[in-house]
Formats: structure tokens, C-alpha cells, sequence
């Protein structure tokens, strides 16, 4: 029996280098568009790399450290570049994305295009490269703006605080609010050789093809009592809810997929993706399936639900796919 030892080992060996594939993880650093949120089951608010890992399958780990009011100076001062340089490995992604507090007139944030903005992302991207990981540079995602002469000098962070009003516009078409902070990603981009997402034009070709009305759909926009954690209704023309949050995220995955070719081949979408710490749209498997149409047929990604056993579906052809 000792000639089939080799062969043994030999399929051993294979076995082994499958199950241990190397894992990839892509950070992401940024603001409140980007962020992850806080009560989940309550709250509807998402940023779009909270929910990004319903676009990967399971060799791509998505760790986000966008926080909510953060601008490229803050994120350093406040060390948590430092804590995502901590964490990265050769073979890694970085997607960097700031502007919208940036542009604040806060001394704690604000950086000049061209200047410090630049200069802080360069040193995201470099440092990046330095560990042997891929630096990804976005510009902001457009704020929704139909009206001129906008007031820049708005917080984003105090619309959560904002009750429900009508809307006064004056524009049929979007107004840009960012101005030259759009330039700064792509132009360290192009001087550094790496790829660059123009996140702006994405969500402005977005927001603009949905219409002044449609397009509040993508945001925090409700109605006194439409949410019941929100009880005087809220509008916010930055943050998104969870179905502009899906939305923008498949739309910024396909341009990664795009530049990217070690990327592309992970990326898939699914309808129906079900987590319970709010990184898809749906909190329960059970939601997901009353979603579907009778007589439809669905894959649902389960993300995070406990591995509970899930009863067959009368009336609806549902395939659960776990990551």
C-alpha cells in the first residue's frame, strides 16, 4: 500500500490549498455616505459601504472605517488611518473617499484642493502602496441639490436633526456643491498611476435620471410617522436609506469591476440579500422571501442570520446562498 502514499499526500496537499484560498479584504475610509450606521433594525439610514459585502463573495472580507463627519484631515488626526494601516496585508484594496466635510469651514477638517486636500490623499494612497495593497481613490457622491446659490456652509451631519418640510428647487437639473474637491482624487490618481472612480458622476447620473421626486427615494427623505424612529420625518438630501445605499453600492462595485480585473471575478448581485446587522436589504430571511413575487424565483444571500434551518417555500422557487 506504501505506493499510494504519495498520491495520498499529493491529493491531501490540494485539498488543503483549496479550503485555504488567500482572502482578500478591501477597506474602505471615508464619511458619512460611506459609514457604517448605528441601530440597524430601528434606524433606516445606510451608507453605501455598509452594505458593499452583499456585493462580494466570501474570498472578499469588506472592512469599513468610513465614520460619520469625518474629512481627510480629521481620519488622520483622530488616528484612524493609523489603525487601518495596522490591519492591511500585501494583496489588500483601500477605497478613499472624502470631500463632503473637507469642505467645511471647521479648522478640524477643512483642507484646501490642490494643498492639504491633495497632500492627505496622497499619503493614504502612498502608504498604501508602501504595504504592498491597492489604493482605489473616489471622489465624493453628489449631494442632492435642485436648488442655486446653495449654502455650503450646512453640516451634514445636523440634516438627521432636520424635520420634514417641502421642497423649494429651482433647477430642473443638479447643482454641483463640491466644486474643485472633485478634482483632487482624479489628479492624485493620474500623478500616482492608480485607479480613480468618479463617484460623482456615477450618483449624479443617478439622482439626475430619477427626477427632482424620484430621487428623494435614495435618501433620508419621510414623511411625520412613515418610520417610527423618526417620528417628525426627516429631509436630508446627503444621506442615504437602505435602497440608495444598495443602489449606489452596485453601481461603485461594477466601476471597481471595471478597473479592477482581480476584482471583477468576485463581484455578484443578488435582489435579496438578508443581514441582521443591516448590510442588505432585508434584516430576516423571512422578509426577504415575502418580497418575492408568488411564483417567482429568487436567490437570497444570507450574509449573518444564524445558520437556522429554513423551511421550504410554497409558491416561490428560493435558493439561499450563504456566504
Amino acid at each position: 500500500m506504501r505506493k499510494y502514499y504519495p498520491i495520498l499526500g499529493l491529493l491531501l496537499f490540494l485539498v488543503l490549498l483549496s479550503s485555504g484560498k488567500k482572502q482578500t479584504t478591501v477597506f474602505i475610509i471615508g464619511d458619512s455616505t460611506a459609514a457604517d450606521k448605528s441601530s440597524p433594525q430601528t434606524n433606516p439610514e445606510r451608507g453605501w459601504g455598509m452594505v458593499l459585502q452583499g456585493f462580494f463573495d466570501r474570498h472578499v472580507d469588506v472592512d469599513n472605517h468610513a465614520v460619520n463627519g469625518r474629512s481627510s484631515k480629521s481620519f488622520i488626526d483622530e488616528g484612524r488611518w493609523q489603525r487601518v494601516l495596522d490591519r492591511m496585508k500585501p494583496g489588500d484594496y483601500v477605497i478613499i473617499q472624502f470631500g463632503h466635510n473637507d469642505e467645511k469651514d471647521d479648522p478640524k477638517r477643512h483642507t484646501v484642493p490642490g494643498g492639504s486636500f491633495d497632500d492627505n490623499l496622497r499619503r493614504f494612497a502612498q502608504e498604501t502602496l508602501d504595504r504592498g495593497a491597492h489604493p482605489v481613490l473616489m471622489n465624493a457622491v453628489v449631494r442632492r441639490n435642485f436648488y442655486r446659490q446653495t449654502d455650503l456652509s450646512v453640516d451634514d451631519e445636523s440634516l438627521r436633526n432636520t424635520s420634514y418640510e417641502g421642497e423649494t428647487v429651482n433647477s430642473d437639473t443638479l447643482i454641483d456643491t463640491h466644486g474643485d474637491y472633485l478634482l483632487s482624487p482624479r489628479r492624485v490618481a493620474a500623478a500616482l498611476g492608480i485607479p480613480f472612480i468618479d463617484a460623482n458622476r456615477i450618483t449624479h447620473d443617478l439622482e439626475q435620471s430619477l427626477g427632482i421626486e424620484g430621487s428623494r427615494r435614495l435618501h433620508m427623505w419621510y414623511r411625520p410617522g412613515e418610520v417610527a424612529s423618526i417620528p417628525n420625518g426627516r429631509h436630508d438630501n446627503t444621506h442615504y436609506n437602505v435602497y440608495g445605499a444598495r443602489l449606489v453600492a452596485g453601481l461603485l462595485v461594477d466601476a471597481l469591476a471595471k478597473e479592477i480585473p482581480a476584482l471583477r471575478r468576485h463581484v455578484r448581485h443578488f435582489d435579496y440579500v438578508v443581514s441582521a446587522e443591516g448590510r442588505g436589504n432585508y434584516l430576516t430571511w423571512q422578509e426577504a422571501v415575502e418580497a418575492i413575487p408568488e411564483g417567482g424565483r429568487a436567490k437570497v444571500l444570507i450574509l449573518d442570520e444564524p445558520k437556522v434551518k429554513i423551511p421550504a417555500q410554497k409558491g416561490k422557487k428560493v435558493k439561499f446562498v450563504r456566504r
